[in-house]
């Protein structure tokens, strides 16, 4: 991935969720290109001890740790292994998250906690938990990872989209509370973003036509056009920046 260098964000100390492939994978890649120190957190242990390999071989300061992020006890401790190595936390991204389809007349109570668990819960904890070094640090940047779904009023998905659209009432609340101590807190809403899960399960001929007729920008979007805005959401460029929702989705909305 080509794009600017902050040079702020060298050896910032990172936190992604979900960064062993897709948007995360690339996040990963995006903030190792800036010599940050990256750790990150997945359940999918063969992509991500695959991806963490690479970018140590190739010299960069990259940790990763496995974690279902749904068990926050699980959450805090791998947060807590990655803050061992790289020391105080002060750069988040949380991105882990899972756009199941279901059916409404088939969500059991379970199902939807389980999904509420991957998609928001893990997003306050993990904010939780890094807010003490960010307050020592006197900043800090958090980045959380919504939706357009709940935006386009998508329907077959309704704990998901419902899930993502709290990621904005989330982050607003966080900003306002973390604020005074410097910390910013903002949101981004991918739109359809060609990951390889996306391509693999959703995109049949018939809505790649949709997605043409509907964006405004004719063309895929793909993982690393996130990372860029990732990138700069982290870093002192966007200083100013908190309490907002970017949304990345090529002019669809």
């Amino acid at each position: 991935m080509t794009g600017a260098i902050y040079p702020d964000l060298e050896n910032r100390s990172v936190l992604v969720t979900g960064g062993g492939s897709g948007i995360g994978e690339a996040i990963v890649r995006a903030f190792a290109r800036q010599k940050a120190k990256v750790g990150f957190l997945d359940i999918h242990e063969g992509a991500s001890t695959k991806l963490a390999g690479e970018l140590q071989k190739a010299g960069h300061a990259v940790l990763f740790e496995p974690c279902d992020v749904t068990d926050v006890a699980a959450l805090r401790a791998g947060i807590e292994r990655i803050r061992g190595t790289h020391g105080p936390i002060t750069v988040l991204v949380n991105n882990a998250a899972h756009d199941e389809r279901h059916k409404t007349e088939e969500v059991t109570e379970a199902y939807w906690d389980g999904r509420i668990a991957v998609n928001l819960k893990h997003q306050f904890f993990a904010a939780q938990a890094v807010l003490a070094d960010m307050k020592e640090n006197g900043s800090g940047s958090i980045i959380n990872f919504g939706s357009t779904s709940w935006m386009v009023g998508q329907g077959g998905m309704a704990a998901y989209t419902a899930s993502k659209s709290a990621v904005l009432g989330l982050t607003r609340s966080l900003a306002r509370d973390y604020g005074p101590f410097n910390i910013r807190v903002n949101a981004i809403a991918p739109g359809w973003i060609m990951t390889e899960r996306q391509l693999t399960l959703w995109l049949t001929p018939e809505a790649e036509a949709e997605l043409m007729q509907r964006q405004c920008l004719k063309r895929k979007l793909y993982p690393p056009e996130i990372a860029k805005v990732v990138l700069f959401l982290a870093s002192e460029e966007a200083g100013a920046c908190t309490n907002q929702h970017y949304v990345v989705d090529g002019g669809w909305v």
